[in-house]
């Protein structure tokens, strides 16, 4: 079966399980999953987990293979994973980074310099930072920081791409420039999930939205199914009203 099932899945930190046997729908290729729900409710650990990053037990079927039960190297190619932050002291240009990570998995990296190089600076024309490309990463702005994050995450055109709060640091101008990437990416089929606090970007930019509370499944569905006021009291504890707008979108009034 084309696309991701997860089943079961434990994992923590440090002896304290997170999540204790999340079981989520099947998350489809093609589309955009926003990932929300309140600070410790288990995003990231999910996102880490599927990342090969935390360990983890259960099931992730990645078009029907456990990606748990795979080689590192293997998942690698398979898929890809920005982090909230990126690292601040990186002693590299932001096209060997990228190079860098490209290279990460041995079973499909080019094998000639020059085509990894290549293939690094499109990744970085796409997201319009092609100027950054000599600049050693560790003197980027925050926000320069998240978009040579995600050229990295995008260079090996991953089945899945797990994106962290992927425009928090970023403007307006930016953040749609992202946006437009990773929709790319999943019309080319990439299964995409990323996290996002921001209610109302999830509900313009997400085609599906779970919900997580407490390292649980509370709910998911479309933006407009999911995202009520019910469930904003019930997983956040606030006080909020959401409308429809004439365009289609949520609008989320807290308060």
């Amino acid at each position: 079966m084309a696309g991701l099932e997860i089943d079961n899945v434990q994992a923590g930190y440090r002896g304290r399980e997170v999540l204790t046997g999340l079981s989520l729908p099947p998350i489809e290729q093609g589309r955009i999953t926003a990932l929300i729900g309140p600070n410790g409710a288990g995003k990231t650990t999910l996102l880490r987990a599927l990342a090969g990053l935390l360990p983890a037990r259960g099931s992730v079927r990645l078009d029907g293979r456990n990606l748990l039960d795979i080689p590192a190297a293997e998942r690698a190619r398979q898929v890809a994973f920005m982090p909230q932050f990126a690292p601040q002291r990186l002693s590299l240009s932001v096209v060997e980074a990228v190079i860098a990570s490209l290279r990460a998995s041995p079973v499909d990296a080019p094998g000639d310099g020059r085509d990894a190089r290549r293939r690094a600076l499109e990744a970085l024309d796409r997201l319009k930072i092609l100027d950054l490309a000599l600049q050693p990463f560790d003197t980027l702005s925050g926000g320069q920081r998240q978009l040579a994050s995600l050229a990295q995450a995008l260079v090996r055109r991953p089945r899945l791409l797990l994106l962290d709060e992927p425009t928090s640091a970023l403007d307006l101008r930016y953040q749609q420039q992202v946006i437009a990437n990773v929709r790319g990416e999943a019309k080319a089929g990439a299964i995409v999930i990323m996290i996002l606090h921001d209610l109302q970007a999830a509900a313009s930019w997400a085609d599906a939205v779970i919900v997580l509370s407490d390292g649980a499944l509370f709910a998911h569905g479309r933006p407009g199914e999911v995202i009520t006021s019910s469930m904003l009291g019930e997983v956040y504890g606030i006080d909020a009203a959401v409308e429809h707008t004439a365009g289609g979108g949520l609008h989320v009034q807290v308060g």
